[in-house]
């Protein structure tokens, strides 16, 4: 049996009959339930446009600065070295990106938005914002606000506080 044939079409949130015990209580714990559900609707969302979450902010990220370097691409997205050589092969496959050699850096490549990439990245952004709009539509703007505020605050680096380096 493959992987995905042993992964169910649709998350179950919460399986009936079963005791969750400590996992009730875990942030991390209903972090990822709550990302497996929302990687669902979104794949589901942008899979005609052959766009994944990853994909889709790479493309937002290069295209918002034309230019970067992979490698700060990488540090940006928080992927290793050897997943953005990956990620953005794949991208420059599809005809989304180009990557340039850096004249001032023979180890580093600069990366850009084709036209074809750009008008498949103004697809996903009106798809992505519907699937946001989806997504969190149970919230009300002050509890989407406040949500934001709260994984931001959790996924900080620890070196930080407010956006302050700390001593």
């Amino acid at each position: 049996m493959t992987r995905s044939a042993s992964i169910p079409k649709r998350f179950e949130r919460r399986v009936p009959g079963v005791r969750y015990g400590l996992l009730d209580r875990l942030v991390g714990y209903h972090l990822r339930r709550a990302q497996i559900a929302i990687y669902e609707d979104f794949e589901a969302a942008l899979g005609p446009l052959d766009m994944t979450p990853q994909r889709f902010a790479a493309m937002v990220v290069i295209s918002a600065n034309d230019g970067i370097a992979q490698g700060r691409l990488g540090r940006v997205l928080g992927i290793a070295r050897s997943g953005v050589v990956q990620l953005v092969h794949g991208l420059q496959s599809r005809g989304w990106v180009t990557r340039d050699a850096d004249g001032d850096d023979a180890r580093a490549w600069l990366l850009s938005v084709t036209d074809e990439g750009a008008a498949r990245l103004a697809a996903a952004r009106r798809l992505v914002s519907a699937h946001d709009r989806r997504i969190s539509q149970r919230l009300s703007a002050e509890e989407r606000r406040v949500l934001v505020t709260l994984l931001e605050r959790l996924g900080a680096d620890e070196s930080t506080e407010g956006g302050t380096p700390r001593p």
